[in-house]
C-alpha cells in the first residue's frame, strides 16, 4: 500500500502540476485576487523552475560530494542500487537512463580490484509489469561480457529504496556473513536517503556517489543563468522527491 501511494503522491509534487493547477486557478477562480496569483504564479513558476543556475544551486546543496578511491582500497562488494535501466519492448533489451553511470563507476571499480563483488539491488520501480526486472537483466548482460557468474549477486525483489536495503541486508546476512566492507554506489542526489536506509539495516557503508549534476567549484555556461531548460522540471521532480521521501522514511521509521 505504501508503495503504491508513493506512486500517487508524485503528481502532486512534480513542479509541472503545480504550474498545471495555476493555469487552471487563472481561467476559474473567481476571486480577482486569487486569480492575479495564479496568473503570476502561471508565469513566474516555470521561468524558476526551468532556470538550470537555481536548479544547480538547490542540488548542490543536498548532493553528497564525489569521493576518488585509490586502486589500495580494498571491498568485499560494491552495492549498486536500481533505477539505473528501462526496458524497450521493440528492441527486447534494456535501456540506459542518466543513472546508468551507477553501473558504470561500479564496473570501473571491479575492474580496478576495489570491489571484489558487485552485487546489484532493484527489480522495477513501477505499479505495474513494463518487462523490465532491472537486476537480473543487468547480470545477464555483465556476465555475457565475461564476468563471472559468481561475482554478481542479486537482489532481484526490491522497488524502492528502503526495499533495496531491507532485501540486500538478508541476503549479505544469509549467504556472506564474512562481508565486512560494503561500497555503496548510487546517484549523489539519493546518497543520503540511500545511505541512511542501509544503517539502519545494520550494513555500515563507504559512499561513491555518481552522476552528481554539481561539482565541488561552481561554474557556469551563460546560457544557464537565462535561457530555459524544459529538462529542469524532471530534475526538480528527482530533487523534490529525494526531499519528500527523506522526510517520508524518517517518520516511518525507515531510517
Amino acid at each position: 500500500m505504501f508503495f503504491v501511494l508513493s506512486k500517487i503522491a508524485y503528481f502532486f509534487i512534480q513542479p509541472f502540476s503545480w504550474v498545471l493547477l495555476t493555469v487552471f486557478g487563472a481561467f476559474f477562480f473567481k476571486r480577482p485576487r486569487w486569480k492575479s496569483i495564479a496568473k503570476w504564479s502561471a508565469v513566474v513558476m516555470p521561468l524558476f523552475f526551468s532556470n538550470s543556475f537555481i536548479f544547480k544551486e538547490f542540488i548542490r546543496l543536498w548532493e553528497v560530494d564525489s569521493v576518488k578511491i585509490t586502486q589500495e582500497s580494498s571491498y568485499d562488494v560494491a552495492i549498486v542500487l536500481g533505477g539505473m535501466f528501462e526496458y524497450d519492448e521493440s528492441a527486447d533489451r534494456i535501456s540506459a537512463r542518466r543513472g546508468a553511470d551507477r553501473i558504470w563507476q561500479a564496473l570501473d571499480l571491479y575492474h580496478k580490484g576495489v570491489a571484489e563483488k558487485l552485487l546489484i539491488s532493484g527489480d522495477h520501480g513501477y505499479v505495474s509489469e513494463r518487462g523490465l526486472h532491472e537486476a537480473q537483466q543487468i547480470k545477464d548482460v555483465l556476465v555475457g561480457w565475461g564476468i563471472p557468474e559468481t561475482d554478481i549477486i542479486i537482489e532481484n525483489t526490491s522497488r524502492n529504496t528502503y526495499e533495496n536495503a531491507f532485501e540486500s541486508a538478508k541476503i549479505i546476512q544469509q549467504s556472506y556473513p564474512h562481508f565486512e566492507r560494503f561500497l555503496l554506489v548510487t546517484s549523489s542526489h539519493h546518497m543520503r536517503r540511500a545511505k541512511a536506509c542501509f544503517e539502519k539495516q545494520n550494513i555500515p557503508c563507504d559512499v561513491y556517489p555518481t552522476d552528481q549534476f554539481t561539482g565541488g567549484k561552481r561554474f557556469y555556461h551563460w546560457d544557464e543563468y537565462i535561457v530555459p531548460n524544459v529538462d529542469n522540471f524532471t530534475y526538480w521532480f528527482t530533487l523534490i522527491k529525494e526531499w519528500v521521501g527523506f522526510v517520508t522514511y524518517k517518520v516511518m521509521g525507515y531510517i
